[in-house]
């Protein structure tokens, strides 16, 4: 497995700490628009520059998404999914690329998944949870705020 990890504009995000080989983000070399260049912000997902990886090496984005839960999706989009933990994406993006292996991509930023989610179906629904469950506990703690005895 060959892990590269994507820089963006965000300095405060710190190198992930991984067992692989980690390959410097070289926005020439990878084929990747740099922060200013439109295709960083309109195609987040972009295939490594041969150069870098062989054509026949699947690539594997493993990142987490706006809600905090970890996705992995590989890079010419045939496949993604949603998951609790970072070893269960990484398992996910090993299981599908047989047995070739892949590159796994540790982008810097959040993203989402835009492929129907082949990972764990329960996910989404726990998400919607959190969110009503962090409504619930704002509501409680408006009100106690104003709640003088």
């Amino acid at each position: 497995m060959i892990a590269v990890q994507m820089m963006s504009g965000n300095p405060l995000r710190g190198k992930p700490k991984r067992s692989a080989a980690v390959v410097e983000h070289q926005p020439e070399r990878a084929g990747i628009a740099t922060a200013g260049g439109a295709a960083a912000d309109s195609a987040p997902f972009q295939p490594l520059d041969s150069s870098i990886v062989s054509d026949a090496i699947p690539a594997f984005f493993v990142g987490r998404n706006g809600q905090g839960f970890w996705v992995a999706r590989e890079a010419t989009g045939r496949i993604g999914g949603v998951f609790l933990l970072e070893t269960s994406a990484l398992s996910f993006a090993s299981m599908h690329s047989h047995p070739t292996g892949c590159a796994t991509i540790f982008p810097s930023d959040r993203f989402e998944l835009d492929l129907e989610n082949s990972g764990n179906p329960l996910v989404p629904h726990l998400g919607s949870l959190m969110r009503l469950i962090g409504r619930f506990t704002e509501a409680i703690k408006r009100r106690s705020d104003g709640y003088r005895p």
